[in-house]
């Protein structure tokens, strides 16, 4: 009887394989990644308390759906000192360098950079550090000031 019975399994689950429908939605979910704005480095510029940032983003820009929508520094206490709107997705040009300031701080004030993306929310990872000391990459606490994603400023859409 165990051979009748191994048989018939083996039908059942051939039948299946053969006869069941695709699912595209279960297989982009195993198949995508996680949109993200990755920050790739940073220059600052300029004077105490009125300091420019050049930063650089790589993030998986597909168009108006799905863009690197700003970048932001942040003390380590979690108040937003700085953010820079991204008007436009940047599909064509990845990495991508943006400067935003004036960034009100000191020298030695230590501060977090990261990139944001318009869906996915912020990216993996942050640069950290001052001026004086310079910028070091570190994996991103999501935790970490959260609440800033709704506070202003905020885009107001996406030109492209």
């Amino acid at each position: 009887m165990k051979p009748l019975v191994s048989i018939t399994l083996l039908s059942l689950v051939l039948g299946y394989l053969v006869l069941a429908p695709a699912d595209p939605a279960w297989d982009a979910k195993t198949t995508d990644k996680q949109a993200d704005a990755a920050v790739t480095g940073i220059r600052v510029s300029g004077e105490p308390g009125a300091y420019t940032f050049h930063v650089g983003l790589k993030s998986d820009d597909t168009g108006c759906e799905q863009y690197a929508d700003w970048w932001e520094v942040v003390d380590s206490n979690g108040t937003l000192l700085y953010r820079r709107i991204l008007a436009h997705s940047h599909v064509d040009e990845q990495p991508f360098t943006r400067s935003g300031g004036p960034v009100a701080i000191s020298k030695e004030q230590v501060v977090i950079v990261r990139g944001h993306m318009n869906k996915a929310g912020y990216g993996s990872n942050i640069f950290k550090g001052s001026v004086s000391q310079g910028f070091t990459e570190h994996a991103a606490n999501t935790d970490f000031a959260s609440n800033l994603e709704s506070s202003p400023p905020l885009p107001e859409g996406c030109a492209f």
